[in-house]
């Protein structure tokens, strides 16, 4: 096994690390990906909601 000193750390050990930094930086990603997904469909909900609002408030008024 070869040793190559770079700031007091080994290869293997430094792209562990950069291995280790690029596997959070995937789960930050995903987590934004999920949470913007979420928002997407919350707004779709709320826009269906209104809409279904608006047609319930137009039907009443031709019942009246």
């Amino acid at each position: 096994m070869s040793y190559f000193p770079s700031s007091g750390l080994d290869l293997p050990s430094m792209h562990q690390e950069l291995v280790r930094d690029r596997i959070q930086t995937l789960h930050r990603e995903a987590e934004e990906h999920r949470r913007a997904l979420g928002l997407r469909r919350l707004r779709r909900a709320e826009r269906e909601a209104q809409r279904a609002s608006s047609r319930l408030r137009t039907a009443t008024l031709r019942l009246i």
